[in-house]
């Protein structure tokens, strides 16, 4: 039988989501965990890739087990992973369900502190700069739907057959001192959140134009657009099917 596993995670000690040699990761901890409890040889599958430091508010995964998975392998199951990970549920669905492929939409949040909070150090990027034009880094969000090819957000090193995505929602909210940047996509290239919002926070302070973002985009070129911002302040929080 094949179910559906929700959970979220608090990504600052794992090297990302998936499992690596020699590097502590969420589907390890997870893996290890189901291995433990179901006393069986267990694959699991996630619905996308986090990388090192990237938290995740909702994820999920797909296991197949001969097992009948209750609501009671929830608590075992987060008795024994580290705190950082806590599942959520546990659901049963048909075979043919996948965590990845079926997945229609994935939304990201940018949380950035506009100061300082020694409470939120791991999972907020803290700016001292106070003057950013919000304004613009909307106006220039907003040319984010007037396109598909995302390549000059994308790592260069990559093994995608397409840098396109379809791109459903991109705003930046503030509320007191939170300034953060909401994006819905059907898909994400890898280190894509991080770069566009590198390269917003370059508008934000005038150091290029909305134009220049336009041109960054239609440029295709990684080098153009601006550095990737850290990985604390990204979540993952949704994940649509």
């Amino acid at each position: 039988m094949r179910y559906f596993i929700e959970l979220s995670y608090k990504g600052t000690n794992y090297h990302g989501w998936q499992i690596q040699p020699d590097a502590s990761s969420v589907q390890e901890e997870i893996t290890k965990a189901l291995a433990t409890i179901l006393q069986e040889k267990i694959l699991l599958v996630g619905a996308g890739r986090t990388d090192a430091g990237v938290h995740a508010s909702q994820m999920f995964a797909h296991v197949d087990t001969v097992k009948k998975l209750t609501d009671d392998y929830v608590h075992k199951l987060n008795a024994i992973l580290p705190n950082d990970i806590v599942i959520k549920s546990i659901k049963e669905v048909s075979d043919e369900t996948h965590a990845r492929f079926d997945a229609v939409s994935r939304t990201y949040e940018y949380r950035i502190l506009l100061g300082r909070d020694p409470f939120l150090l791991e999972t907020t990027w803290q700016l001292h700069q106070k003057n950013l034009q919000i304004e613009k880094m909307n106006e220039a969000a907003n040319l984010l739907f007037k396109y598909e090819d995302f390549e000059s957000f994308s790592k260069v090193k990559t093994d995608v057959n397409t840098f396109n995505c379809t791109i459903m929602k991109a705003v930046w909210t503030l509320e007191d001192k939170h300034l953060i940047f909401h994006i819905k996509a059907n898909r994400f290239l890898r280190n894509m959140v991080r770069a566009i919002v590198g390269t917003l926070i370059e508008v934000g302070l005038g150091k290029k134009t909305v134009e220049d973002f336009r041109k960054i985009i239609e440029s295709k070129k990684r080098s153009e657009a601006g550095l990737s911002v850290p990985a604390k302040g990204l979540f993952l929080t949704e994940v649509c099917y």
